[in-house]
């Protein structure tokens, strides 16, 4: 058995004809560098999320770099984000001398508490513990965990926050509609990583529907092979609707340049080549098909695992009247322990199917950040996480067989 947690080459072989045309042209044309390819690109992946400007860059991670640094976030300053996540959700903070506050995730969500981040916001302006949670279970246990963090940052104040980087994990799409109520209360900047959640959608009670990406001042993509949308090689895009961060956004990508040789300030080589542009163009026409066949799989692990007793959580399906609140990045199950998902693991790696540890270590007590002061029991879902969570193989062209042998083995 030889079933991967994912396959990039099924993709390929399906469009590889398209593809080779695309890269042709764009060599052939002799322009290689921010040209046609990248821009055409950039205002179809604005027009599908929903906001007024793309901004190709070279990865994901240097789309939060230029974000952070476009919002004037800098030294003695303070961003809220998740410790349950890909490393450059909290590197980018501290690239650009920013220090990052690291509240917990959502038990079932394994997105970030907004109401953990309602809580701590409240202390810093009113001395109280207040948040608009519709659902107030276990808050006694959130405001211990916001005591906890706040004794680590003993000069925090509510002027110092400047803003938050939601991350809409494994494909899932947090409150959008909280999200925009926080920054408006508050008067924060809000950074949205949508790396794993492009084309997921969050209906708001006025009956709208808006796509992750398109409520932050600022948000960013990744274009990483394994991703939804992934190129054949790094690549990322920022989104807004500001005017201002936008063109900001561009001179940093190319050393800080609105003219050739002429630097307002020091930015960054971080171009999105025309070739991969190119390629993620013939790509996106696809997407929302290949979210279609994610959903599909989904169901069928869901069917096929529902009634596993060892299984504490499966990822919710995620779709209500045609609203894509999940398009699964990664199918995530929680285990009731680490030691059953040790014998998984085993017995996964002995039958020769792939799996993922998304992550086995929070950020928060990553040895880089040991300076912060956060020990082990900080932020207690996120540690568990890290401990009982496992992805299962998923891809769009993953065959229902290889759905049911890895089912399979797990019940067993």
């Amino acid at each position: 058995m030889n079933i991967p947690l994912f396959d990039l080459k099924r993709q390929y072989e399906s469009m590889r004809d398209e593809i080779l045309q695309a890269v042709d042209k764009v060599i052939s044309s002799g322009r290689v560098i921010l040209g046609p390819e990248v821009e055409t690109l950039e205002k179809e992946l604005a027009s599908y999320i929903g906001v007024k400007h793309g901004i190709g860059v070279s990865s994901g991670t240097d789309a939060l770099v230029i974000a952070v640094k476009a919002l004037d976030v800098g030294p003695g300053d303070y961003v809220i984000t998740t410790p349950y996540t890909f490393f450059a959700t909290a590197s980018c903070v501290v690239r650009n001398g920013a220090t990052p506050i690291f509240l917990d995730v959502n038990e079932e969500t394994y997105n970030l508490d907004l109401d953990q981040v309602e809580l701590l916001l409240s202390k810093l302006r009113n001395g109280n513990y207040t948040a608009s949670t519709p659902n107030p279970a276990r808050i006694e246990e959130k405001v211990a965990t916001v005591e906890r963090v706040l004794h680590l940052y003993p000069d925090l104040s509510l002027e110092k926050v400047k803003a938050i980087i939601p991350v809409h994990l494994f494909g899932r799409t947090m409150d959008l509609e909280r999200v925009e109520r926080i920054r408006e209360s508050y008067g924060v900047k809000i950074i949205e990583d949508s790396v794993k959640s492009i084309g997921s959608e969050w209906k708001f009670t006025d009956g709208s529907i808006k796509r992750s990406g398109s409520v932050g001042d600022l948000s960013i993509l990744s274009f990483f092979p394994t991703k939804n949308l992934g190129a054949y090689g790094d690549g990322g895009m920022i989104l807004t609707n500001n005017d201002t961060l936008a063109e900001r956004c561009r001179t940093l990508r190319v050393h800080g340049a609105r003219k050739k040789y002429f630097h307002d300030e020091v930015g960054y080589n971080a171009r999105l080549d025309e070739i991969q542009a190119a390629i993620l163009k013939v790509k996106l026409k696809h997407l929302d098909q290949w979210i279609k066949s994610r959903k599909e799989i989904a169901e069928m692990y869901h069917e096929r695992l529902k009634n596993v007793p060892s299984i504490v959580r499966l990822p919710n399906v995620g779709w209500e009247d045609a609203v894509r609140y999940h398009v699964y990045h990664q199918y995530v199950i929680e285990m009731k322990d680490e030691h059953v998902r040790e014998q998984i693991i085993r017995s996964f790696e002995s039958h020769g199917i792939g799996y993922g540890l998304y992550y086995p270590l929070p950020l928060h007590l990553q040895a880089c950040f040991k300076n912060l002061g956060y020990a082990e029991g900080t932020l207690p879902v996120s540690e568990k996480l890290s401990r009982t969570t496992l992805a299962l193989p998923m891809f769009p062209e993953l065959h229902e067989k290889e759905i049911e042998a890895a089912c399979t083995v797990l019940r067993r």
